[in-house]
């Protein structure tokens, strides 16, 4: 069977390692959290270090990153950085007001070159006053006297900026794609940082439905043979949906399986059948090269895979007994000809496995939790070069590491 042949509901399903490459009746798995068997030599199975000399340090401008919402690649190798400057806070700010050399929160959007240098960053800041209590990141409210914050600036053509910023993306011809998942919006710029084109209506959302407004959406891709704009949508929504890319019109959506997105609160049961309906966050996607998206839902702690069309061809689970925030973060695809390989950046349990993408098993991973450099610390994003290097970015770890070929 092919990755193409689409799995029957009564299909005979198979597992191995923490990942069940899986029709929808028989989830089952033979290992725990943590542990990696591998059906292949494991000198086939690409293998990690972490590099610590990726980014360059320090930053220009005494610039400080806040948490990470995601990160992308160009066509030229050049790392494109999203994070949150408003969870920038306390002593981190000294440089502001003169306190200590030490620090200022960086643009929202940051250009690294291939050597971990800044290119660019934009649009500029603007400082405002925080009330008591107000989210300044996971787990960090405003203290009870208030603080002043910084976020990003209102722009032409955007307007108000918005709220969380989450995923950056730059497509084939080289327009930057951004995410703002609580303002429930995306925007096109050029790579300078022009406005270009808004999909969705700031602060509005209509439901998993809706063909205009979008439901938190979080990761992005754009098909180079359609120009069309696929969109993991979302914290809220319960769908993948399908704009133009040059012009925003709706395409098409559906929901998990194919289905027609329902707007229902769902919990993962490991040990139940799979939900007919995302559970959520509808978080990652990616496209291969021979036609294939890759959605992951988070929370369902799996990948499902879909034609364009939206059409099911099969899903697989990735430590399913995995409770937490759920381990489908994100889901990339190797740069080899045939991609091979599929990584996916698990938050929870924060490692990165790696699928075989053939059958969709886990043969590998790396990275391990905590704040030392090569572990991680909710790992949000990932993104891989053309070189074979792997990126994440964390949210609670506030930071991009670099993981590059381990080469025999």
């Amino acid at each position: 069977m092919t990755i193409h042949a689409a799995i029957s509901r009564a299909a005979l399903c198979f597992a191995i390692g923490t990942l069940i490459a899986a029709c929808r009746s028989e989830p089952a798995t033979v290992a725990t959290n943590g542990s990696t068997e591998t059906t292949v030599p494991t000198d086939e199975v690409p293998r990690y270090r972490y590099d610590p000399t990726w980014p360059a340090v320090p930053m220009p401008n005494q610039w400080i990153l806040g948490e990470v919402g995601g990160i992308g690649v160009d066509g030229q190798g050049h790392i494109w950085v999203i994070h949150r400057p408003w969870t920038v806070s306390g002593r981190e700010l000294g440089a502001v007001d003169g306190a200590a050399e030490c620090c200022r929160p960086a643009p929202p959007v940051i250009e690294f070159d291939a050597q971990g240098g800044v290119v660019q960053a934009w649009p500029e800041l603007t400082s405002f006053f925080a009330e008591p209590g107000t989210p300044a990141g996971q787990g960090n409210p405003v203290a009870s006297t208030g603080e002043t914050l910084w976020e990003a600036t209102d722009g032409p053509g955007y307007g108000e900026w918005g709220r969380r910023e989450h995923t950056v993306y730059v497509d084939h011809a080289d327009f930057v794609w951004l995410t703002l998942d609580e303002a429930h919006v995306i925007y096109k710029f050029t790579r300078s940082g022009d406005h270009v084109l808004t999909i969705g209506e700031k602060w509005v959302t209509g439901g998993s439905n809706d063909p205009q407004r979008l439901g938190r959406p979080a990761g992005l891709v754009v098909d180079p043979d359609t120009n069309e704009l696929f969109v993991a949508d979302g914290y809220t929504n319960k769908r993948v949906i399908v704009f133009d890319a040059e012009t925003g019109a709706y395409r098409r959506h559906w929901g998990a399986y194919g289905n027609p997105p329902e707007d229902v609160q769902l919990e993962f049961d490991p040990e139940g059948e799979p939900p007919d309906q995302f559970v959520g966050p509808v978080h990652g996607i990616d496209l291969s090269r021979d036609g294939l998206i890759y959605v992951s839902d988070r929370r369902a702690n799996r990948i499902q895979v879909f034609e364009r069309d939206g059409t099911f061809v099969r899903e697989a689970f990735v430590s399913p007994e995995t409770r937490d925030l759920g381990t489908g973060y994100g889901v990339a695809l190797s740069k080899d000809p045939d991609q091979r390989w599929v990584f996916v950046n698990d938050g929870s349990n924060n490692t990165i496995w790696i699928l075989r993408r053939s059958d969709l098993e886990v043969v590998g991973s790396f990275a391990s939790y905590g704040r030392q450099g090569g572990q991680v610390l909710s790992a949000h994003s990932l993104v891989l070069d053309d070189e074979g290097n792997v990126y994440v970015g964390e949210t609670r770890g506030r930071r991009v590491q670099r993981f590059v070929p381990d080469l025999p």
